[in-house]
């Protein structure tokens, strides 16, 4: 989505809500790799068509996820990083007890920051970049 600013219509107005999240694996462990982190896309991706929002970019890194996710008005920060943190946590560890037995807790707190300071363009970048950056791993190294 970059470009020209995409709106949703309501009943009640228009909006055009854009979150920044990034949660991160208890003690920011890299335990996000391999099928861990396929599975983990598609847990959001199941989840964010769930609620009818829509991921404008996503990476799954070994130690964080990170999320644009364009949502409702209704929908605040705390409770979309609450409806990704807690339907992942509870299928990941129920399909990889390795998770489990190292951690009882899957996910630590998270950040969310609305995006409007910065372009949408500028946010998708930041995201779909990261791979990029000195120092990171190739995409899918850690399991």
């Amino acid at each position: 989505m970059t470009g020209t600013r995409k709106v949703q219509r309501s009943s009640g107005g228009v909006y055009d809500l854009g979150l920044h999240e990034v949660c991160g694996p208890k003690y920011r462990r890299p335990i996000l790799g391999g099928r861990v982190a396929v599975r983990l896309d598609e847990l959001i991706r199941q989840k964010v068509d769930e609620k009818g929002w829509e991921i404008v970019a996503l990476e799954v890194m070994p130690d964080h996820v990170r999320l644009f996710v364009k949502h409702d008005p209704k929908s605040s920060a705390s409770c979309a990083a609450n409806q990704f943190k807690g339907f992942t946590s509870r299928v990941l560890q129920a399909e990889f007890p390795h998770l489990k037995s190292r951690m009882p807790t899957l996910w630590s707190s998270y950040f969310a920051a609305s995006v409007g300071a910065v372009s949408t363009a500028t946010v998708e970048k930041y995201i779909n970049t990261q791979w990029e950056r000195a120092g990171k791993k190739e995409k899918g190294d850690a399991s």
